[in-house]
């Protein structure tokens, strides 16, 4: 059985607002892009924090902050944690509430039980987005894991040709020693985080426990013809780059949507060369997101955009090109910890679900070395990404008391 665990409602609203004035943007607005002023001063507050709630504290060689709360028997760590950085702007819980749930979850844990036999920490990813750096995504968790390759800190850019490298030294992190970051020592790895989706909150549960994370590729495609006048050029002769690329972008969206859930596509940024009114366009560039949990279904949805591409390209006589900035799998959460968070939910009397995820996340790159998990919490109107997105205290609460409790289950338990 689990035991009654109390998680301080005053402490979750005072940390989650705190927080969010580290880069604020209006009233409910966060922009923290890893390695700026706003991250570093968010950086400091959470390990403030972690030091005030008696947990020894690190930062590694890319700037993730780690809390941890010794183990009387040692072995390898139970952790939880979730990213700092933030969309531009984003809101005050994507990620932020899953950095601070793992925290609070420890100090309530001490407070209430003591020491845990097996070493329990939590922990701030550094950089999860890729807001800044576009190709950068999981840039923390990639460090853990040893899946960074040597050219990557000078080879990635963010939008105003800044190297992560030349932004790592700014706040004094050595790109030299990347390396360094890499733990092996992980057991298992539960991440809490907003559901970013409306599925719990059309089902009137405050959480969900994540049995698997959505596969996603994120191409970026380029087509190219030849620019000409708007007015004097005739349609039946114009190899027009942004008639081409609309029609793409309806087809690849309208695949996604004949697959019907969860298959889902995304166009989310495009750049236009020359971008004037009368000028027909010689180069459109564009994202693509394509995402499925289902392996086979994720292979059919790319094999169909892919398709679409070469189409009309070919149709309309235009020159197209493209390549993956992330590329990730399906990755299924561990079973066994999944039947350990809906026993303790079932123990607790917390109102539950299992669902996998659409959205991607830095567990899906520790899964790789740690057994995994995910705990969601509702999301008003399933908003986020947007200074609108909104969780309740009551629901955080929920959430990161599951989250306590089996971490409970995990260090101190034999």
């Amino acid at each position: 059985m689990t035991p009654a665990i109390t998680v301080d409602p005053l402490l979750v609203e005072r940390y989650i607002m705190e927080l969010a004035r580290f880069g604020a943007v209006g009233e409910s607005g966060v922009s923290r892009t890893v390695y700026s002023p706003e991250w570093v001063q968010a950086t400091d507050q959470y390990a403030a924090w972690c030091r005030e709630a008696g947990l020894a504290v690190r930062r590694d060689a890319v700037g993730n902050v780690w809390g941890r709360l010794e183990g009387t028997d040692g072995g390898r760590a139970i952790v939880s944690g979730s990213h700092i950085d933030s969309q531009r702007p984003g809101g005050r819980y994507d990620g932020a509430l899953g950095a601070l749930a793992g925290l609070i979850a420890l100090r309530t844990l001490k407070e209430q039980f003591g020491a845990p036999k097996r070493p329990l920490e939590c922990l701030a990813f550094c950089e999860e987005e890729g807001s800044r750096f576009p190709a950068a995504n999981f840039w923390g968790s990639r460090a853990i894991n040893a899946r960074i390759a040597p050219d990557e800190p000078e080879r990635l850019r963010d939008y105003d040709g800044v190297t992560i490298g030349s932004a790592m030294h700014t706040v004094g992190l050595d790109p030299a020693r990347i390396a360094a970051a890499a733990r092996d020592d992980i057991d298992t790895f539960i991440e809490l985080h907003i559901e970013q989706g409306p599925i719990l909150e059309h089902a009137g549960l405050p959480v969900g426990i994540v049995t698997g994370i959505t596969g996603l590729r994120h191409y970026v495609v380029e087509v190219s013809g030849e620019a000409n006048h708007a007015g004097a050029f005739p349609m039946d002769l114009r190899y027009d780059p942004m008639a081409g690329a609309a029609e793409i972008i309806a087809g690849v969206i309208g695949t996604a949507t004949s697959l019907g859930r969860p298959a889902v596509t995304t166009v989310g940024r495009m750049r236009v060369e020359p971008n004037y009114p009368a000028i027909i366009p010689g180069k459109v560039t564009f994202t693509i997101d394509a995402r499925h949990p289902d392996p086979q279904a994720l292979a059919q949805l790319y094999a169909s955009h892919e398709a679409v591409m070469r189409e009309v390209a070919q149709r309309r006589g235009l020159t197209i090109n493209w390549h993956s900035t992330l590329d990730l799998p399906p990755s299924p959460s561990d079973p066994a910890t999944v039947a350990l968070l809906q026993a303790a939910a079932n123990d607790l009397g917390i109102p539950s679900m299992l669902m996998h995820s659409g959205a991607g996340h830095d567990s899906q790159v520790m899964a790789q070395r740690a057994r995994m998990a995910m705990i969601f919490v509702q999301s008003r109107d399933g908003r986020s990404h947007t200074p609108e997105e909104f969780t309740s205290v009551e629901h955080a609460v929920l959430g990161i008391t599951l989250l306590a409790a089996g971490l409970y289950r995990l260090a101190y338990t034999p």
